[in-house]
């Protein structure tokens, strides 16, 4: 079934007219009602939606989970009601209950479009620029996934071949991430997406000639983009036929992604309130209201008014849908027929499983030999490539220091780039110096469905990514963060790439879970348990690696159960607990030795995700961190906020409260107090400290 629109033409009633006219009423209704939100942008949008949704876009409201369905992106999230109003009208399963409970508590349209919350909405939008970065993320996994499953098939002939619709404006085009996804856009000729820009003028400041004046199309034909503009009709509306052949012209460059500028007026056709700033974020009043309902012919006196005519007219969508449906399903069954290996592929992979057996490919390190947890990383890496062809990934051009090369033989690039690895569908991606896309493209690959991602950076680059990171936890997306050089041990480098503050930062994310493994087994089993989270406990998980090698222990499986006891007290009951993390087990390890020799019984434990260990129920926590053993120290090299719930009043952290500085990694740790001494010291304070007390 092609994924080419047949024909340019465009039937446009008086119903479509009115329909249209509907869902600005309905915009104006929803925002009135609450007293706040953003009328003015979907008024103005209203026909773009209409005809994203009743025209063009190929989908199903009965099966909002369609593989084969296109994408819509609203990076404005602002403006959700552009969505919301559409997905009424569609049919999924949005009533006028819900757009009279806009922004309100327990609602279904919140303030912003919600990844899970609403049916029918692809992604969480809000901060400005993520949502067209998602888009291109989506694109990249539509590709990947024709690779996996039918790559041989002429463009637009599989039933994988699917169109990315996004609108975007002008805040998006102005925020920096827009800049990095739309360059990783054009540079990988990802010809599925088709944006549309609401040019309207129009931001909180007032008019956008206050902070923005370059050429957009420009800009974009620069990065390698299929650029048009279209003007809007002589009443200042969308001239609807224009926007359709835009969009047609658009989807039928596969070469390149598209960009179409439209010239709107935002609260359109609002006799006061179009074209101004107050109509972007507040409610129009009852007057202008009334007023604007009265150049659209509608009743001023009703509220929420969607005529019976209109409502059966938009809903003929269901009907579309089902069949369109229905013929991709019968595209698939002979692709079934014709492909039966890639066929139970694709049902394994759509289905979250992981393949018998995968879980052997996890490599087991020998006790004893000192390996960087990122070197072990990138070898469960590519242990784990040759099992499951669904992971992929790559690096913001950092890939042999984050070793995040599944196969140096094949990269992710599109047709005609001139490298000898360069394929399609390549298992590794160059996300180039871009961390802030990198994040958000990948969370719109894991919105896209049926592959396993992966991405690597410096853990200190980490605050580029940050947005996008805290959407994915907010949305619950199984994609993994590989970030290395976790610490002052990177050494010579300096305090500029030398992370501090950022574990307990990202730490302090609800719903990301950071693993920072002691060693080399550790880091395999990480590998292992995010894996086998991807279906069942879907969450972004980030892996906060070392550069410098450290000792390698015995494997344990606590390390799935976030901490574990590494080695016992011997001779009698603990009398202090040391907790350490990454590359700080070690000093805990050395420091037990000591204390041991000294007679006094020492329990270490390794806790390289805390966010595992929470999960853990009581008896298991209590068992690891004995509630009566109040002598505990806690050993990490970074900022201490973490580790003070864990140790209590007693206990004490043997941490690094200021930035490094440029010298050897072995300099550092004895310079800065982040010695094996340090925490005896701190073992035998907290003793005393828990002596006194008992006392």
């Amino acid at each position: 079934m092609s994924n080419k629109p047949t024909t340019t033409d465009l039937e446009w009633t008086e119903l479509d007219q009115r329909a249209v006219d509907t869902a600005r009423v309905l915009a104006m209704d929803s925002v009135q009602k609450v007293g706040n939100g953003h009328p003015g942008t979907a008024m103005s949008l209203a026909p773009a939606a209409y005809l994203l949704f009743q025209k063009l876009m190929r989908h199903d409201p009965s099966d909002a989970e369609w593989t084969g369905r296109d994408r819509f992106v609203l990076s404005p999230g602002h403006t959700s009601l552009t969505l919301y109003v559409q997905l009424f009208m569609a049919g999924y399963g949005l009533e006028l209950s819900d757009l009279k409970s806009f922004r309100t508590w327990d609602s279904k349209t919140p303030g912003h479009p919600e990844h899970g919350h609403t049916r029918g909405v692809e992604t969480t939008t809000g901060p400005l620029g993520q949502g067209i970065a998602n888009a291109v993320g989506m694109a990249m996994a539509a590709r990947y996934e024709r690779g996996l499953f039918d790559p041989e098939a002429p463009k637009g002939e599989s039933p994988f071949d699917h169109t990315i619709w996004a609108i975007v404006s002008d805040g998006d085009l102005e925020e920096g991430i827009s800049a990095e996804a739309s360059s990783l856009a054009g540079h990988q000729k990802l010809g599925d997406i088709v944006a549309l820009w609401d040019d309207n003028h129009i931001s909180i400041e007032g008019d956008t000639e206050t902070a923005f004046s370059e050429d957009v199309l420009k800009r974009y034909e620069a990065y390698g983009w299929h650029v048009q503009r279209i003007e809007q009709s002589v009443n200042g509306d969308f001239d609807v036929q224009a926007l359709h052949s835009a969009l047609t012209a658009a989807q039928r460059e596969t070469s390149r992604p598209s960009l179409i500028a439209a010239r709107t007026i935002i609260a359109w056709p609002a006799p006061n309130a179009q074209n101004t700033e107050a109509a972007h974020g507040s409610a129009l009043g009852d007057e202008e209201v009334a007023a604007t309902k009265k150049v659209l012919g509608f009743d001023p006196e009703q509220t929420f008014q969607v005529e019976d005519d209109v409502f059966s007219h938009v809903r003929k969508v269901v009907d579309r849908g089902r069949e369109a449906h229905a013929a991709w399903d019968k595209r698939v069954q002979e692709w079934r027929a014709a492909n039966p290996q890639r066929a139970a592929e694709f049902d394994r992979i759509s289905a979250g499983e992981l393949p018998d057996g995968w879980e052997k490919s996890v490599p087991v390190f020998p006790a004893g030999k000192d390996v960087a947890t990122r070197k072990a990383s990138g070898e469960v890496l590519k242990a784990l490539g040759g099992v499951l062809p669904e992971l992929w990934g790559g690096s913001a051009d950092l890939a042999g220091s984050n070793n995040t090369t599944i196969d140096a033989s094949s990269s992710f690039l599109p047709e005609g780039n001139p490298l000898p690895e360069a394929n399609p569908y390549g298992r590794t991606i160059h996300f180039g110096i871009r961390e802030h896309a990198m994040g958000s493209t990948m969370n719109g690959i894991a919105l896209h469905g049926n592959t396993r991602v992966y991405g690597g950076t410096f853990l200190v680059f980490s605050d580029y990514m940050r947005p996008a990171v805290r959407l994915a936890a907010l949305m619950k997306l199984p994609v993994t963060y590989v970030w290395t050089h976790d610490s002052i041990g990177l050494g010579e480098d300096g305090p500029t790439h030398q992370p501090v503050e950022h574990m307990a930062a990202l730490r302090a994310i609800p719903g990301l879970n950071m693993v920072r493994p002691a060693d080399a087994n550790e880091t395999a089993i990480a590998w292992r348990e995010i894996t086998k989270r991807h279906a069942t406990h879907p969450a972004p998980h980030g892996l906060a690696l070392t550069r410098q090698n450290v000792p390698t222990y015995e494997a344990n499986e606590g390390a799935a159960k976030g901490g574990y006891v590494l080695f016992e007290a011997e001779g009698g009951r603990a009398q202090v607990i040391l907790i350490g993390t990454g590359s700080e087990v070690q000093l805990a390890v050395e420091a037990r030795e000591a204390l041991q020799a000294a007679g006094i019984p020492t329990r270490v434990v390794s806790m390289p995700s805390v966010e595992w260990f929470e999960e853990q129920d009581q008896a298991y926590r209590d068992g690891v961190l004995l509630p009566d053993v109040k002598a505990r120290v806690a050993v990490e090299a970074g900022i201490g906020l973490t580790w003070y719930r864990y140790v209590g009043d007693a206990g004490r952290v043997v941490s690094l409260e200021h930035f490094g500085a440029s010298a050897d990694y072995k300099v550092l740790y004895r310079e800065f107090g982040l010695t094996s001494e340090a925490v005896v010291a701190a073992a035998r304070e907290s003793i005393e400290h828990a002596d006194a007390n008992r006392r």
